[in-house]
């Protein structure tokens, strides 16, 4: 039996509510045979989609006079609970089909802990929300002193910061229910982020990458694994090229070679290996995977997937 973070790529989820669903049975099926042979199972997603709807609708209802403003930190809250609750029902739904009901599946309001003095609060680049005129962007940002910047051609968006997570705050509580063999649902959207003012925790507009924030959870519970799903089977050099070589069992220090290459794309592969490293670094002899969803049971028995350790 093994304690497993697993962080799941935006091909598991769909872009809208009927697409969701959908997905979400399939990436039910494949991870519920992972829980019944035993394995402990923290399950983390992101919510691109799902918190620019939520974010939109806000924004639409500000206009027309409707709702009020809704901070980002609120909006990641709200697509936790949605996307937690279709992942919670579909899995638990699969586990007592395969004959495997009393294993709970819970979903955890997760906040994520972030320095406030983190350069990227200097330099946001993350847009997020609609597409406005530059009169009506200066417009917002003499009033709420937010960040926008023109973005290619289309119009201005509202920039905010992507900083790295130093802490999860329900570390505890996590480590209590996943000790107690409770499939959990976790860190969604990269959590909540937070920063310490004072005696209290506030919300701050900024978005955690979610590889990032499951690395930490992973390396803050002490999982035996983690595991990066996303659309390819490897992680890949040379990627597109007649040299193109899937990577199986690499060091730190080999992946670490393989950034200095440029080898990964910046918005793709870059950041799951950059994450897979922080979690293996963390600790040595743990193990970092980074496979595709349906594999995922096969990169545990070690026949595909890319493997990233710290040697003892």
């Amino acid at each position: 039996m093994s304690r497993i973070v697993v962080a799941l790529g935006g091909n598991a989820l769909g872009n809208t509510p009927a697409e969701q669903k959908e997905r979400v049975q399939h990436t039910a099926r494949v991870l519920t045979p992972l829980i019944l042979a035993g394995h402990n199972l923290i399950i983390c997603h992101g919510n691109g989609p799902q918190v620019g709807m939520i974010n939109l609708a806000f924004e639409k209802g500000y206009e027309a006079d409707a709702t009020p403003r809704m901070p980002l930190a609120e909006c990641t809250a709200m697509s936790q609970g949605y996307i937690g609750y279709h992942l919670q029902n579909e899995i638990d739904s699969e586990i007592e089909r395969l004959g495997g009901a009393g294993i709970p599946v819970i979903t955890m309001l997760t906040q994520t802990i972030v320095d406030e003095n983190d350069p990227a609060f200097a330099n946001p680049t993350k847009p997020i929300g609609s597409y406005y005129t530059e009169e009506q962007a200066r417009d917002f940002m003499a009033e709420t002193g937010d960040t926008y910047v023109e973005d290619s051609g289309r119009g201005w968006r509202k920039v905010v910061a992507s900083p790295k997570p130093i802490g999860i705050y329900e570390t505890i509580s996590l480590q209590t229910l996943f000790y107690a063999r409770e499939v959990i649902i976790a860190g969604g959207g990269g959590g909540i982020p937070i920063v310490k003012r004072g005696h209290r925790y506030e919300g701050v507009d900024a978005v955690v990458d979610k590889d990032f924030a499951a690395s930490k959870l992973a390396e803050l519970i002490d999982a035996d694994y983690f595991i990066i799903l996303t659309a390819v089977d490897q992680v890949a050099i040379n990627f597109g090229t007649p040299q193109q070589e899937g990577l199986s069992d690499i060091t730190v220090d080999e992946a670490r070679k393989h950034i200095a290459d440029n080898q990964f794309a910046p918005g793709s592969m870059l950041p799951k290996v950059e994450a897979a490293i922080s979690y293996a670094e963390a600790k040595r002899g743990r193990s970092a995977i980074i496979t595709s969803l349906e594999r995922a049971a096969d990169a545990l028995e070690g026949t595909t997937g890319t493997t990233i350790v710290c040697p003892l």
